[in-house]
């Protein structure tokens, strides 16, 4: 029997679904979130070793990074529409499914070529949970403190993951650099048991737009293929202009089926909403900065201060500490004085320590240099969580996968991004110290015009 068109209205103060549902669909939305993050994280202490086993150079190990995140920011804007078209219970179900699979194949790798495809199936896979997610969370919870909270859990399993992944990717690695993907087997399998307990999801006709998915492949594609052999080639490189070239091409190819097709897997409306495009914004430079900053410093710790892999592991430990508190201190700040707080300062705090790392000298100690980490590291739950909560509270409840895979396109474009950048900073540097210093400064700048951006978050209305 098919499911409802329609979730049922429920009163303010109720669940859309039975309470051990909602709690089901919580916990599976955020070991999902969870395995999605520290997979985009783990493997940055690993790449020297990866290096070493399978070959490559910097670019190689950008592409290792790259597959895994540049996948996943092109397929999930068709994700949020694929999540209204057969429901969120199911798109989360298949997604993780193939997650798990390709994480085994990621393990199993026997040289790089396959190693960076496994990565990119992977990111296939995970941009079919991650809209779902939080679309399970909307549809579990109607009341908005409830879902606020939730959404704030769901939050802090992102955050707490891509702060312990250099960690959990340090600590695996002693036993072999494999072990960073067959962790995520008995995690995936566990958030599949609790998703077979959610109530089935509501669907929507909605029909697939081939011309945008592939135009957005394109552009985002092409644009990160550019930036990345920009670092070994040159800009001047006739490959990086051709990549280039198909961006612009690509993306106004994107622009033009999105304006005038009949059904747009992204309509151009939603992007009239300052909060969306704000909230966009701040995904992206949130991201950008956080997985950049892990990037140059894992390879910053192991090539230049000859420390090894569960070492570096353990000089991001400090930024761990205090996610989990910060999380429900965002909450309370969000619910007394509105989104605007925690999320500016957050991104501050995230400018701030982005400029403090990129000034200080070179003989700093790698303990003083992971507590100047903390104020980064911070930034994840207390900004991204009232920022979810706002973009969700700003459109109508029947494009919330659309939004959550706009939103969540940014993110993982802005970390796309940053490896390309911040790779080709480092490979054009003599010194990786300069090219560590240069990524340090884009972030923190991007940083504190994202909080500026935010001075003109709008009350979301309740749709």
């Amino acid at each position: 029997m098919s499911a409802p068109l329609a979730a049922p209205r429920q009163t303010a103060d109720s669940t859309t679904q039975p309470g051990g549902s909602a709690t089901a669909a919580l916990a599976a939305a955020v070991l999902g979130f969870f395995v999605i993050t520290l997979d985009a994280s783990v493997v940055n202490v690993a790449l020297p070793d990866i290096r070493s086993d399978l070959g490559g150079g910097m670019t190689g190990l950008q592409w290792v990074m790259d597959g895994y995140t540049l996948i996943f920011a092109a397929s999930l804007l068709s994700a949020g529409s694929l999540s209204d078209r057969i429901g969120a219970r199911r798109a989360f179900g298949m997604g993780l499914a193939v997650f798990v699979a390709s994480s085994a194949a990621c393990g199993l790798a026997p040289n790089l070529a396959a190693l960076v495809v496994a990565r990119m199936v992977q990111g296939a896979g995970a941009a079919m949970m991650m809209p779902s997610s939080l679309t399970l969370i909307r549809e579990a919870y109607a009341d908005p403190v409830k879902r606020g909270r939730a959404i704030a859990m769901w939050s802090i399993g992102g955050a707490v993951a891509a702060a312990a992944g250099p960690v959990a990717g340090g600590a695996l690695n002693l036993l072999s650099w494999r072990m960073i993907f067959f962790i995520n087997l008995p995690v995936g399998l566990a958030a599949l048991l609790l998703v077979a307990r959610v109530a089935r999801s509501p669907r929507r006709e909605v029909p697939f737009d081939w011309t945008g998915q592939v135009a957005a492949v394109l552009t985002m594609g092409a644009l990160t293929f550019g930036v990345i052999e920009a670092g070994a080639d040159g800009l001047g490189a006739p490959k990086v202009l051709m990549s280039l070239a198909v961006t612009v091409g690509a993306l106004a190819v994107f622009l033009v089926a999105q304006a005038r097709g009949k059904h747009p897997m992204v309509p151009l409306d939603l992007f009239r909403s300052r909060n969306v495009l704000i909230s966009a914004g701040t995904g992206f430079a949130f991201i950008g900065g956080f997985q950049g900053m892990v990037f140059v410093f894992s390879l910053y710790y192991q090539e230049q201060r000859g420390l090894s892999s569960f070492s570096t592991g353990l000089a991001f430990v400090p930024m761990t500490v205090l996610s989990g508190f910060v999380g429900v201190l965002a909450a309370r700040l969000a619910e007394r004085f509105g989104p605007r707080v925690p999320v500016v300062g957050g991104m501050f705090l995230m400018g701030a320590g982005m400029t403090v790392l990129a000034v200080i000298p070179a003989s700093t100690p790698v303990w003083l240099l992971a507590i100047l980490m903390i104020p980064v590291g911070i930034t994840g739950p207390l900004a991204i969580a009232p920022t979810t909560a706002v973009l969700l509270e700003s459109v109508p409840a029947h494009q919330s996968g659309i939004a959550s895979g706009v939103f969540n396109t940014s993110r993982q474009l802005g970390g796309a991004l940053a490896v390309a950048v911040f790779g080709a900073l480092l490979a054009g540097h003599a010194q990786i110290l300069h090219g560590l210093r240069e990524s340090l400064v884009i972030a923190a700048v991007v940083a504190f015009l994202s909080a500026a951006a935010n001075l003109r978050l709008q009350p979301p209305k309740r749709l």
